[in-house]
């Protein structure tokens, strides 16, 4: 059995209209929710072997914020380029991607796509990905590889509001 959480990054600023969107900081907000929902998960006792970002910086602040609440260091998340405004055909060629070793991972990314990727994947949907929101599924298989192919379940959903 595999474990995924799919996560939206925090709440981000849009106050310098100068920069690019790749480069669009956490506000205030996500910045007080990223490590909350960090806590949030650790304390469930959800497990996470690897946290796999886009590099975006206000996904990959996210991924570090809660990768923080579990002990695991910045250098120690897995940067992934192609995750930035992913379509769902690249959520899954990352994921087949995973080595197998990790039984349990966070992959953090954006909208639209990450929505259109947790609406295919079980019968469980939902009308957008809210900011830090966590979409988890359970994946019947040992291996990665397979992911597509194989049954998934809904686990959990999870956002900061939702308290």
């Amino acid at each position: 059995m595999k474990q995924l959480l799919i996560i939206r990054h925090a709440k981000s600023s849009w106050n310098l209209s100068t920069l690019n969107d790749f480069d669009r900081p956490l506000n205030e907000r996500g910045l007080r929710d990223a490590p909350m929902m960090g806590k949030r998960l650790f304390d469930k006792g959800i497990a996470i072997d690897a946290f796999i970002s886009s590099t975006a910086k206000r996904a990959f602040t996210t991924a570090t914020y809660i990768a923080n609440a579990y002990g695991v260091q910045e250098k120690d998340i897995i940067k992934v380029p192609e995750l930035y405004h992913a379509a769902p055909s690249v959520f899954y060629k990352v994921i087949k991607g995973v080595n197998d070793n990790f039984n349990n991972i966070a992959i953090f990314s954006h909208n639209p796509g990450i929505t259109d990727f947790v609406n295919q994947l079980t019968s469980a949907t939902i009308d957008n990905m809210p900011t830090c929101a966590v979409f988890a599924i359970r994946a019947d298989t040992d291996s990665w590889k397979d992911f597509d192919k194989v049954t998934k379940e809904f686990w959990f959903f999870d956002y900061p509001k939702a308290v």
